[in-house]
């Protein structure tokens, strides 16, 4: 028997009014199983009105409007939040940007199965499998990975992809009031406390294709805060504290 019946993808979004009308029919149609959560910062371009439609349309979409900017880190939190009072078995973190292949959802749950966390990586088994990245923002992904792997011993090639998925138990275990990280450190952070909980992780083969409509919000703040982040963690970590 499947220990994975209903499954909440979490969007969070901010100025994505061209992407969400379309990524939500995809995140649907992959299944019942799956509900959407739209978590929304108060985008000035009214993604947040346009989430509301999308609900009022389907009863597996729903909508949390936050009062601005918050962060990544913050509304994945709050998502989680959400989807553990609603008692779903799974929690999926994804991009609104169509950067995340929908179609692989139903892979990501079905390794759930057997392990803890799947992530859906980019760097499986030696490949490269990212579509119309510039090659600075490859170079800056890889040496990413490659800098938490090596401070934080773990051994997942694809640290600071973002479009995974975890059992509730896990989300429960690493207890999101400890959660330090906001930015893209964040999914590092997330992976980390998985493991040291004792938690099982495994790699799950994407192909991520870089956004065609609207900005991407990686910026020089963003990546300065992964790279002390990641010894601030590091540091917890030894001492028993993470």
């Amino acid at each position: 028997m499947s220990r994975v019946k209903r499954v909440l993808v979490i969007v969070p979004t901010y100025n994505e009014r061209d992407n969400l009308p379309r990524v939500v029919p995809l995140i649907l149609a992959q299944g019942d199983a799956f509900h959407v959560l739209v978590v929304d910062d108060n985008s000035p371009d009214g993604t947040g009105q346009l989430a509301d439609e999308l609900a009022a349309a389907s009863e597996r979409v729903n909508v949390l409007h936050r009062a601005g900017k918050m962060g990544l880190g913050a509304a994945y939190v709050a998502g989680f939040g959400w989807g553990l009072e609603r008692g779903f078995d799974a929690l999926v973190e994804m991009d609104a940007d169509l950067s995340h292949p929908a179609d692989r959802l139903p892979a990501l749950i079905g390794a759930l199965e057997e392990v803890d966390v799947a992530v859906g990586s980019r760097y499986v088994g030696g490949r490269i499998t990212v579509v119309n990245w510039p090659l600075r923002r490859l170079m800056i992904s890889l040496f990413g990975s490659w800098y938490a792997r090596a401070i934080t011993g773990m051994s997942v090639n694809d640290m600071t992809g973002g479009f995974n998925a975890f059992r509730r138990e896990v989300i429960e275990a690493v207890g999101l009031e400890r959660i330090q990280s906001n930015g893209y450190s964040f999914q590092i952070e997330l992976k980390l406390r998985a493991r040291r909980a004792g938690y099982t992780l495994r790699e799950v083969p994407i192909v991520f294709t870089e956004r065609d409509s609207g900005e991407s919000k990686m910026s020089g703040r963003i990546i300065r805060e992964a790279v002390w982040r990641v010894w601030a963690l590091r540091i917890l970590d030894l001492l028993g504290r993470l």
